[in-house]
């Protein structure tokens, strides 16, 4: 149940503990998202297309 009491808390109760500190991390920048296989994946595919567009433009037309 939700206790609703006003008031100090009791003298038996152990003190907080403090939290530790939360470990920094490095921020991921370009490099972690490129690193990405499905981002990889699709950015070959787009390349394949345009390169295969480019090539029939030149020498097909």
């Amino acid at each position: 149940m939700l206790d609703t009491s006003q008031g100090d808390p009791p003298a038996s109760a152990p003190a907080p503990v403090p939290a530790p500190a939360p470990v920094a991390q490095e921020p991921r920048g370009c490099l972690f998202a490129l690193s990405q296989p499905p981002l990889m994946i699709f950015l070959g595919v787009i390349g394949t297309l345009l390169l295969l567009a480019a090539v029939h433009d030149l020498f097909l037309l």
